[in-house]
């Protein structure tokens, strides 16, 4: 099934108080806009529509050297709705499905998508969506279903009734849609809510009432969600995402003996047998051979080689790595 990825990225840092776009602010040394395009790549898709706005010339600037990206401009902030219709022109060449995220859920796993993807194909459905269950939705579109389990419809918590309110299933903007019937509802969207907004969740509402299938999957987890808006909720996400990337080291045959007190940057390549010491820093891209003893108090730099069978305590030497 041929995807294609749209990524709502247009947004400003505002509670970050940065000038920065918030797609480019960094969790373990990447991008979150770079974490969000890996796991649509890695979930099948194979070129990314990527609406941008505040900030552009910066976005374009760091990933405008992927053939695989398209971007496309969205002059006014008119709601989710409104920065995929400024795709149209983009989506009327598309052929299959899309997949739709923002630019600010960068703990989203290639996993989820694949699991929506397939769940969407199975199913025979026109639009799916893959919803979450969380202790406190507070700020979430809310998932209404029927007496059957069936989707009804998502209300954005401003609009909520107060039964509604106390719904916990909700949609963290995991779209999947054919192309087809995303253009069809798109042209059907209306500003009419309190904040006078082109909602994108209404897409749902207006294909199940033509008839299409529309599948809502829950399959996402509370970590997958976490969507920074602050510099509060930054770090969160960045400690959630060190945790992933030392689990994934520790089932390589790493052993790091302090986890709190060590950060390894996304892409660090470290071989089996390699220890890692209280208060090391491993830079993004770094590559440590097997069996070495990094740490205490070591500083290994980003894009640097530490070779095979190497010591090294407090900083890291010339002598010990190879800067490529």
């Amino acid at each position: 099934m041929a995807l294609t990825a749209v990524i709502l990225a247009a947004g400003k840092s505002t509670r970050m108080k940065s000038k920065r776009p918030k797609p480019l602010h960094e969790l373990c040394g990447r991008p979150m806009l770079d974490y969000i395009l890996r796991a649509c790549w890695e979930a099948g898709c194979s070129k990314a529509i990527l609406v941008v706005g505040y900030g552009k010339d910066e976005v374009i600037a760091q990933f405008g050297s992927d053939p695989r990206i398209v971007f496309v401009e969205q002059t006014e902030q008119l709601g989710t709705g409104h920065a995929v219709r400024v795709c149209e022109h983009e989506l009327r060449q598309v052929k299959g499905s899309v997949v739709i995220l923002t630019g600010d859920v960068p703990l989203v796993r290639p996993e989820v998508l694949t699991t929506l993807v397939k769940g969407h194909h199975d199913d025979k459905a026109d639009a799916s969506m893959a919803t979450a269950v969380l202790e406190d939705p507070t700020g979430y579109g809310r998932i209404v279903r029927d007496g059957k389990g069936d989707f009804v419809q998502i209300v954005e918590q401003i609009d909520c009734t107060p039964e509604q309110r106390e719904i916990r299933e909700v949609f963290p903007s995991f779209y999947c849609v054919k192309a087809e019937e995303l253009l069809f509802a798109l042209s059907r969207l209306t500003n009419n809510n309190r904040k006078k907004e082109y909602y994108l969740t209404d897409i749902y509402s207006i294909l199940r009432n033509a008839g299409r299938r529309v599948l809502a999957l829950q399959c996402v987890t509370s970590e997958d969600v976490i969507a920074p808006n602050s510099r509060q909720e930054l770090a969160l996400a960045d400690a959630v995402m060190q945790e992933r990337i030392q689990r994934q080291h520790r089932e390589a045959g790493v052993s790091v003996s302090s986890a709190g007190t060590v950060y390894i940057e996304d892409g660090a390549s470290i071989g089996p047998d390699t220890v890692i010491h209280p208060f090391s820093f491993i830079g993004r891209d770094a590559v440590i051979g097997a069996e070495c003893v990094i740490g205490p108090f070591a500083v290994v730099p980003r894009s640097s080689v530490v070779q095979e069978g190497t010591t090294i305590a407090g900083n890291v030497s010339a002598e010990t790595t190879i800067l490529q």
